[in-house]
C-alpha cells in the first residue's frame, strides 16, 4: 500500500525475476495506483533470462519503461542493452525522492545495486529486497533462516535496506 502513488522501480538480477514478477503485474494491471514504472532487468545470456521473452515484449509499452541486459550474448541475436545489471541506471529516468525500489537476485546483485541506489539518493526505507533464498520449511520452525532475531520465513521475505543494515549478517 506504501508504494502506491509512487514510482517503482523493479530491479532483477539472475532469477531474481521469479518473486518480483507478480509485483510488475500487480503494478501493470493496477496501472493508476502507480506514477512510473521502471523495470530493470539483468541475465548472464539471453537464453539464462527468467521469463526473457515475456520481458522483452514489455520493451515497447507506453506505459512504464523496461530495461533488460545480458552480461553477453554468444549468439549475436540480442537486441538490447549488453553489460552489467547496474549499466542500466545510465539509461533510466528515475526520481528516487517519488521511487519505491524492489530488487532481488544473487548476493553480487545486492552488493552493487544497493550501493547504486543509495548514490542515487534512494531513502533506505524505500529499498526493498527480498531475501527468500534463505527459507527452508518456511513457517519459522527449522531456524534456517533466522537472521540475528529475525525469521525470514517469519518476518519477511521482504525487507528494507533499513532492515538490512541493522542485521548486517542479512545480506
Amino acid at each position: 500500500r506504501e508504494m502506491r502513488g509512487h514510482d517503482l522501480l523493479i530491479v532483477a538480477g539472475g532469477l531474481g525475476m521469479a518473486p518480483l514478477r507478480s509485483l510488475l503485474w500487480y503494478a501493470l494491471d493496477h496501472r493508476d495506483q502507480f506514477e512510473r514504472i521502471t523495470l530493470m532487468c539483468g541475465a548472464k545470456t539471453p537464453r539464462d533470462m527468467l521469463f526473457g521473452e515475456e520481458l522483452v515484449s514489455l520493451v515497447d509499452r507506453s506505459d512504464m519503461s523496461c530495461l533488460l541486459t545480458v552480461d553477453s550474448d554468444p549468439t549475436g541475436a540480442w537486441k538490447h542493452h549488453i553489460g552489467l545489471l547496474p549499466s542500466l541506471f545510465d539509461h533510466a529516468r528515475i526520481n528516487p525522492p517519488r521511487t519505491y525500489a524492489a530488487v532481488c537476485g544473487p548476493p553480487v546483485v545486492y552488493q552493487f545495486i544497493l550501493r547504486r541506489l543509495l548514490e542515487l539518493g534512494f531513502s533506505k526505507d524505500r529499498i526493498l529486497m527480498s531475501l527468500e533464498r534463505r527459507m527452508k520449511c518456511g513457517i519459522g520452525k527449522c531456524g534456517h533462516c533466522s537472521i540475528g532475531y529475525k525469521y525470514t520465513c517469519l518476518d519477511g521475505p521482504i525487507f528494507t535496506y533499513w532492515d538490512a543494515i541493522n542485521l548486517p549478517e542479512m545480506i
